[in-house]
């Protein structure tokens, strides 16, 4: 059996129960696997106090740095707290590790931010900004081609943009 290098690492999102990230990641790290809780600090209010606190950027998901044998599997679920890996099936589904470089890059240029809702592939949204603000349409998916797809129903004819550049929200 070849050797495994940490080339064939990849990122993978794991689901926690509520609250138990922390946990979770730390367990985990005693296991010497890699992780990334991407954290956020919030003031939260006591009766008599207010405390800044730490919380998951992402409530009830943690990422994890492994490849995807059925050892590593294995230890990542006999994890108490750990609900299962995220993808179809609960099959672990690879994140690209510049989506999680951009998480690290983001938190640590302490640029202010906000949550912003996903849209869906199917969904109705509309575009905010540029010479198409206020056009509606449907966001669709071809071959990873995410685009903008406007359509006249009475004549059952539609045109499509690719969204790249534009700012689209969920109506």
């Amino acid at each position: 059996m070849p050797a495994v290098t940490m080339e064939e690492a990849q990122w993978y999102a794991i689901q926690t129960r509520p609250n138990h990230e922390k946990k979770v990641v730390a367990e985990l790290d005693r296991k010497a696997l890699t992780t990334y809780l991407p954290l956020v600090e919030q003031v939260h209010r006591w009766s008599d106090r207010f405390k800044v606190v730490q919380v998951p950027l992402f409530s009830g998901y943690a990422f994890v740095h492994a490849v995807a044998s059925p050892s590593v599997r294995l230890s990542v679920l006999q994890v108490w707290g750990v609900l299962g890996f995220v993808g179809p099936q609960k099959q672990a589904l690879p994140i690209p590790a510049n989506q999680v470089e951009d998480i690290r890059r983001l938190l640590a240029s302490n640029v202010p931010f906000a949550w912003y809702p996903f849209p869906r592939v199917g969904q109705r949204v509309r575009v905010h900004g540029g010479c198409l603000d206020g056009t509606e349409g449907i966001l669709v998916d071809r071959q990873g081609d995410r685009r903008f797809v406007i359509a006249v129903d009475a004549i059952e004819r539609s045109l499509s943009i690719s969204i790249e550049g534009y700012k689209v929200v969920p109506i």
